[in-house]
């Protein structure tokens, strides 16, 4: 009674947050729901009645286990409840998902009661959540001539699960709400720093954009109860940044439809839409929930009468309103013509967003349906001997005579599973793939649990290589809120199949190092495909595609990701890298030349970046495809020469060789099964059995640029461009400026140095400017605070066995120590150096933040407003990312330096080199 009494205690402080009670997942409390429920002169059975039948979690929790095995009881009658008859009990079994549920109804079907196992069969045939263990079970079945088996069986195989259901209605109303001007990050929708409430979707739905914004949509709601709310990134791009499943499920729940009524806070069908689209990560998504995603184009360019741009005094091209789309219009999206109207005036043909394989997410309510649903109609067609039914979309295969590969196109090509065998495919073809390496990262992980569990997941797929789960987004404060989530996460994805950063048995540190560069190592093959639910999961090794947490759970639950194959931008090089400038300024000069030489658009954008670096190792070139997020692309592919792919390979095997000797790997040994794919690679590469991934020569790009390393003469800045007069120009990437811009005089308040985009060299850099600094003037002297986060722990001991580390110790005021890490997060930085623990840090956003309106030099990735910085009272909050010797020179100085101190600072160091390639990295 005790735990009841403790569910009722936190609904009334949930009420008291404007809150519902919170839905039921563990199974203590729901056995003493029923027990009330089945008394009937119990005081709670009414209200217990309500909690069993609308508010448990659903798939593999423990509560749902509980719920099916009752729902049992009722149906065979060993247990009597007037309100919930063997009907209705068949209805809630039938919302379930999967897991115990299934298990219950195969049970009923397979019984010797041929009612209820008709009636069994009958929901059977409208669930596609099956495992190895279910479907083993008809095959059985059906082998010993079960003719319950033999009809749902029959039913799989022609797809009833979903050609039964309704079909998309062909006209949507949708109302208009601008959710902001420019490109909207996933950080509006579902800020970092309510990380920790994600799995808690009621909860976190309180943070989508504002507390007034989500009044103005329920009054939009309230005026337009006929339609949908459509959520607009006006004169931008919506969904940039992170790719965020809890963004999409807050817009879900303000704007999407219940998916059961018997589910609480469970919402799909959302609508979003774009000037510029939708990110690709998060259209992926939106397609997870069946919802809509609309390219809206509703600002173009200002074409003089020869036909050109018109620009303004920046040399930017002026833009001009093809149609509105201010809050409040009513628009029609008609998904017959594929046209989106205004009343019968016809606005935009909006066909990208219905093709269709699209229109079966739609339709099925997800993507997951159709993708479980294939591979529940192939199984039973194999059992049964028939052929498969055409029943759904056939996937687009683009095949192009005499036309060679990109690097995208053959990985793709080699990893295919389900298309017409032997046919070479081309970019636009729809693709399902085997996954290699999944990553899992600890502020969403959480959430991709609780998809493992609605998609009655429980063990990682066989056909993945490696997967990972991280605690690097929650590693710089171990406060009471990781302290209750991350363990928990932690222990279940290690049940679940995953190397885990913490081992929930204790036996191993816990090791915080950032996500993408444990996935960087682990990938041994750069023939892999790489999922991982974050959106800088680029390696530099294979082809890395950031996910939300629903696309990371299908991908260990499968070992499968079905999209369509990218088109890829050529990125080569030429000139010669001076050597006062840093790697991180090329990759800054690469997005500033791109938009040059394009007249401002992104050729970028939603496309492979096929970067040919060649000579840089993996943990160099990772800075560049790490900032392929940035550039807004859809992955990236670095073409490297031989020798610098073996090079790699064995730094990797190194890492995951100080995994194993951690304790880490598991009993499968996944960690030595990578190494032995990379000694089996770095074979073929020495063999010339199979060397090292290149284009063909014939391969067709979008485009191609060759960036001019002779005319990045200066250290270059992106930055946010806080003050533009067009409010859509600001918190972009696409603002990159040279250093002598800011003329010498920019007051810099805080430095930051680490996260992803740093590796070894950088702090080797900073070591050697510090010792530097200290020799020229005597003295080491902070004017603004500088932040360091090495990324990962096998760095900060290679810095300590080099010397390094003691350099750094010997200028910080602050060193991060495991045995006591810190429970608060900061709130003012003294001027000092503060080493930190391996992880994210600042750039994250969620835990240590800057004070607001400052000004940071930062090497992270992120310049969104709300994340590392926020505004103040009269000052904006400014995040401009540079390289390490800038950051670490403008902390020195209080201010950004000239070209001249710059150059003075880095005269003699090391700083991280490029030179382009002189062999021709095509086949």
């Amino acid at each position: 009674m005790n735990i009841y009494n403790d569910y009722l205690k936190e609904i009334e402080e949930r009420k008291a947050q404007g809150l519902h009670p919170k839905p039921i997942d563990g199974a203590e409390l729901l056995s003493t729901i029923i027990t009330q429920i089945k008394d009937v002169d119990n005081a709670n059975r009414e209200d217990s009645l309500k909690f069993f039948i609308y508010n448990v979690v659903p798939g593999t929790t423990p509560a749902a286990g509980v719920k099916a095995s009752f729902l049992k009881e009722i149906i065979l009658g060993d247990s009597a409840v007037k309100e919930i008859t063997p009907v209705f009990a068949f209805e809630l079994l039938s919302h379930m998902k999967g897991g115990p549920s299934i298990e219950v109804l195969l049970d009923l079907a397979l019984g010797n009661d041929t009612a209820i196992a008709n009636d069994a069969a009958e929901v059977l045939k409208t669930q596609f959540f099956l495992y190895e263990a279910d479907t083993n079970r008809l095959e059985v079945a059906f082998k010993k001539g079960n003719t319950v088996a033999v009809a749902i069986l029959e039913s799989y195989a022609k797809a009833e699960f979903f050609t039964k259901l309704p079909e998309v209605v062909e006209e949507i109303k949708v109302v208009t709400y601008v959710a902001g001007e420019g490109d909207i990050s996933t950080d509006l929708l579902s800020p970092g720093n309510q990380a920790h409430s994600r799995s808690d979707r009621e909860l976190h739905g309180k943070c989508l954009i504002s507390p007034e914004a989500q009044a103005e949509i329920e009054v939009l709601k309230a005026q337009h109860p006929d339609k949908s709310v459509m959520l607009i990134a006006e004169k931008g791009t919506m969904g940039v940044g992170s790719s965020r499943m809890s963004g999409v499920n807050n817009v879900a729940l303000w704007t999407g439809k219940q998916a059961s009524p018997y589910v609480p806070f469970i919402n799909i069908a959302p609508i979003v839409a774009g000037t510029n689209g939708i990110s690709p990560i998060f259209l992926t998504t939106v397609d997870v929930t069946g919802g809509i995603g609309l390219d809206l184009k509703n600002w173009v360019k200002k074409i003089d009468e020869n036909g050109n741009p018109i620009r303004n005094e920046n040399g930017e091209p002026i833009l001009e309103q093809s149609y509105s789309v201010a809050t409040g219009t009513v628009l029609t999206i008609n998904t017959k013509t594929k046209k989106l109207y205004n009343g019968n005036h016809e606005l935009i043909d909006i066909s990208k967003a219905f093709t269709p394989q699209k229109m079966e997410f739609i339709k099925a309510g997800g993507s997951y349906a159709i993708v479980f649903g294939k591979k529940l109609q192939t199984f039973a067609s194999k059992v049964l001997g028939i052929a498969i039914a055409p029943v759904f979309a056939p996937s687009k295969e683009v095949s192009i005579d005499g036309q060679g590969l990109t690097a995208v196109e053959k990985i793709f090509n080699k990893n295919a599973v389900g298309n017409t065998p032997g046919k070479v495919l081309h970019a636009g073809s729809d693709v399902r793939v085997t996954v290699n390496i999944v990553g899992s990262q600890d502020t969403t992980g959480l959430m991709t649990s609780q998809e493992l569990e609605s998609m009655a997941a429980t063990v990682i797929s066989p056909i993945v290589d490696g997967a990972y789960q991280s605690g690097c987004h929650t590693a710089s404060v171990w406060d009471n809120k990781s302290k209750a989530n991350i363990p928990r996460l932690m222990k279940f994805m290690n049940d679940f199949g995953l190397i885990t950063a913490r081992d929930p048995k204790g036996e191993y540190p816990a090791m915080t190092d950032v996500i993408h560069k444990v996935l960087n190592d682990i990938t041994v093959d750069e023939w892999a495909i790489i999922i991982g639910g974050d959106s800088h999961t680029r390696m530099s090794k294979g082809v890395a595609f950031g996910a939300d947490s629903g696309t990371v759970a299908l991908a260990l639950a499968t070992g499968e990701a079905s999209m369509p194959i990218p088109e890829s931008v050529k990125v080569t090089f030429k000139g010669e890298m001076k050597n006062y400038m840093d790697f991180r300024d090329v990759v800054h000069a690469t997005q500033s030349q791109m938009l040059k030489t394009f007249g401002g658009e992104n050729v970028f954008q939603g496309r492979i970046i096929e970067v040919h670096l060649g000579t840089l190792t993996a943990d160099q070139a990772f800075t560049f495809t790490d900032w392929t997020a940035e550039m807004k692309a859809k992955a990236s592919i670095c073409i490297s020469e031989d020798d610098t792919l073996i090079q790699s390979l064995a730094i990797a095997k190194g890492r995951i060789q100080i995994m194993i000797d951690k304790g880490m790997d598991n009993e499968k040994q996944v960690l030595q099964g990578l190494i032995d794919i990379a000694n089996n690679r770095i074979e073929e590469i020495k063999s010339g059995a199979k060397p090292a991934l290149v284009p063909d020569a014939t391969a067709k790009y979008y485009a191609e640029v060759i960036i001019d390393l002779d005319i990045v003469d200066e250290p270059m800045i992106a930055d946010p461009d806080v003050n533009n007069a067009d409010v859509s120009k600001r918190y972009t990437h696409d603002t990159i400026r040279p250093l002598s811009f800011y003329g010498g005089v920019k007051k810099v308040d805080l430095g930051f140095v680490g996260s992803c985009m740093v590796h070894k060299g950088d702090m080797k850099i900073l070591a050697q400017m510090l010792k530097n600094i200290d020799e020229q003037y005597g003295k080491v002297e902070f004017k603004a605070p500088l932040v360091v986060a090495p990324p990962t722990y096998n760095i900060v001991d290679e810095l300590k066995a080099e010397g390094d580390w003691d350099i750094l110790q010997k200028y910080s005021g602050f060193e991060f120590d495991d045995n006591a890490p810190k429970g608060i997060a900061r709130t003012s930085y003294e001027k000092m150096l503060y080493l930190e623990r391996p992880g994210c840090n600042l750039c994250m956003g969620n835990q240590e933040k800057a004070e607001k309106g400052d000004t940071v030099m930062a090497t992270s990735t992120r310049l969104f407003q709300g994340r590392v910085v926020e505004d103040a009272d009269g000052k904006k909050g400014e995040s401009l990312l540079s390289s390490t010797p800038v950051v670490v020179l403008s902390t020195i100085l209080g201010r950004t330096p000239n070209i001249e101190e710059y150059k003075a600072a880095v005269k003699g160091i090391n700083l991280t080199q490029f030179a382009p390639s002189h062999r021709l990295l095509v086949k």
